[in-house]
């Protein structure tokens, strides 16, 4: 029911602004399973100003800061922006009056939390983040038949004075988001020569955009189509939670797929215009149209031309569904497919069919556990899975089943007593995959009092009280966190890491609130150079790392194609200050275009 989840978002939103009289653990917690599913699901609702919200106080919290240093550049550059939209802005409105148009117009201020994540994903420093705001337009007009070609005049007019991007023009007015989010969006050369986004909306579609789906009652005519969408989505939701995944991390990230944000549209041979998720594939299709043609997809047609069932999908492609009744569903196809819907499916097709084998399966394991007089238990089935390299017990009784996997005698003696969790199999490292910080030793174990701040230490000789995991690799300075393992252990992640999201949002009383000590030893960092070639520049790249700034390199990868070359580099550092510096000095040698540090979740 939409006023359930319109009500949980009001709750979670009350909860994030009085989020500073919790404790630092909970903060992270709280702060963590909100950016995880709450933000994308008023995303999702079109409730974009409690979206803004959520993400900025979550960030608020996270990274307190970063989001202190970009909101004081924000407000320090006040002046000087509001000058710059003065002068872009001047001849539009001149224009528009001009056009006899009853209309606002705004600037629209990037939130913190999206600079952020501007300047995190491009290596830019906030000065280098060109769209910082955008124009909108919101005009008065009573009679919605007319919106859509006043948004066409404003188009025009705007043309008319600024350059065009001609790849940067989005129509939601023609094809609304599934959120039912409708706006021209066009992107123009400003007059100090950066691209500003302008936003053409009716103020009913402003409305829309800020309030979502809870505006939509407001201007509701008979059943409309945006009413039918929400219908539609919350069916699919209702769905996923009627056959919901064996392991709750997997049954998240299937509803999670459901709250996507980038989004396609494609049609049927008919015409009939279908929403998906970015690369979507022809498999997709077929399991929306129904889980029966899904099953027996064989093929498709896009554009007129045979395709497989893996071909992914642009938007306005036409797209027909080949079917063969002697075709079955493969457990391959569940990396073909981008909707929670579709995964869904099937993965209930697929335990249907399997549920012979992995009965067979589960009676080989539990005569094996009786055999050796082993009770079965949490503990018990994580440390057979650890060992035997499965994800949960459906991998494992069904490989038992197939005779594809046996339960060794060596394995009962591990078993006695069980010494694992259900929490090893979540923070294990990748297969095949070596520790990036191979200087650090095993962590000396000691107790944790959860409610302090515990103050990560490293000595050379004497060892550290925290564990570096593999997948974010953090030195002193990054946000991070700690988790308490089974053995008593703090391992850390960057609260960046998609680790940490799924720990904060599913076991946030092993959290632990973190402090780097003023001396923490030496790390591991990785740094990506790129620029134009020329002769003597690596030797002058050396000599700046090594000569000038005495840091120790580990690693050197450098690759020269034509006149453009690419560098990895490891070297080993105190803390994030004097990769900084690092990635300062080189950008000043001639021909380096670019240097930063590279994130391990890149």
């Amino acid at each position: 029911d939409i006023r359930v989840v319109l009500i949980k978002m009001a709750d979670r939103l009350h909860n994030m602004r009085t989020l500073d009289s919790m404790s630092p653990n909970k903060q992270y917690k709280i702060a963590g399973e909100t950016l995880y599913i709450y933000a994308p699901l008023a995303h999702r609702l079109g409730l974009f100003a409690i979206k803004t919200e959520l993400e900025d106080l979550s960030f608020k919290y996270e990274h307190p800061a970063a989001y202190e240093r970009i909101s004081n550049q924000i407000k320090a550059s006040e002046a000087r922006r509001s000058a710059v939209y003065n002068d872009f802005s001047e001849p539009i409105k001149e224009k528009l009056v001009g056009m006899g148009l009853k209309y606002e117009a705004k600037a629209r201020l990037k939130s913190v939390y999206s600079i952020w994540r501007k300047m995190e994903t491009k290596h830019v420093p906030f000065e280098e983040v060109y769209d910082l705001y955008a124009m909108r337009i919101i005009f008065e007009c009573d009679d919605q038949a007319k919106e859509k070609a006043i948004c066409w005049q404003i188009y025009s007019a705007i043309t008319d004075i600024y350059r065009l991007h001609p790849e940067r023009t989005r129509d939601w007015i023609s094809n609304p988001k599934a959120n039912g989010y409708q706006a021209l969006h066009l992107t123009v050369m400003g007059p100090d020569g950066n691209w500003i986004e302008v936003q053409i909306r009716s103020r009913r579609m402003d409305e829309i955009a800020e309030l979502g789906f809870a505006a939509h009652w407001k201007y509701k005519i008979g059943e409309g189509d945006e009413e039918s969408e929400l219908n539609a989505w919350l069916s699919t939701i209702k769905d996923i939670l009627d056959n919901p995944e064996p392991n709750a991390i997997d049954f998240l990230d299937t509803l999670k797929l459901n709250l996507f944000a980038s989004e396609i549209v494609v049609f049927t041979p008919k015409g009939e215009l279908l929403t998906l998720p970015n690369n979507s594939t022809v498999l997709d299709v077929a399991f929306e149209l129904h889980s029966e043609i899904g099953m027996h997809c064989i093929a498709g047609k896009v554009n007129h031309k045979l395709v497989p069932l893996s071909h992914r999908l642009h938007s306005g492609d036409q797209v027909e569904v080949l079917t063969s009744q002697s075709q079955t569903p493969k457990p391959d196809w569940v990396n073909y497919l981008a909707t929670a819907k579709a995964k869904s499916r099937l993965r209930q097709l697929m335990r249907r069919e399997m549920a012979p084998v992995i009965e067979q399966g589960r009676e080989i394991y539990e005569k094996y556990l009786a055999d050796n007089s082993i009770t079965d238990n949490n503990s018990v089935i994580t440390k057979v899975l650890g060992t035997l390299r499965y994800d949960n017990r459906e991998a494992l009784f069904t490989a038992l089943g197939r005779g594809e996997a046996t339960l060794p005698d060596y394995l009962a003696k591990s078993l006695r007593p069980a010494s694992s969790s259900i929490f090893s199999k979540i923070l294990r490292p990748l297969k095949g995959k070596k520790s990036q910080n191979t200087d650090i030793k095993t962590p000396t174990k000691r107790k944790v009092n959860m409610k302090e701040t515990y103050v990560l230490e490293y000595d050379e000789k004497n060892g550290h009280n925290f564990r570096l995991c593999d997948c974010c690799s953090p030195v002193p300075g990054d946000d991070v966190m700690g988790w308490v393992n089974d053995d008593g252990e703090v391992e850390l992640h960057a609260l960046s890491c998609p680790r940490a999201s799924v720990l904060k949002a599913s076991y946030g009383k092993r959290i632990l609130n973190t402090r780097w000590a003023e001396q923490s030893g030496l790390f591991l960092a990785e740094v990506r150079i790129e620029g134009i070639d020329r002769f003597g520049i690596l030797q002058e790249i050396i000599q700046m790392i090594s000569m000038h700034l005495a840091i120790d390199i580990r690693k050197l990868d450098i690759e020269a194609e034509k006149e453009v070359f690419h560098c990895d580099l490891a070297v080993r550092v105190h803390d994030t200050k004097v990769i900084t510096d690092l990635c300062s000095k080189l950008r000043n040698i001639r021909g380096v275009q670019r240097a930063a540090r590279v994130n391990h979740l890149e």
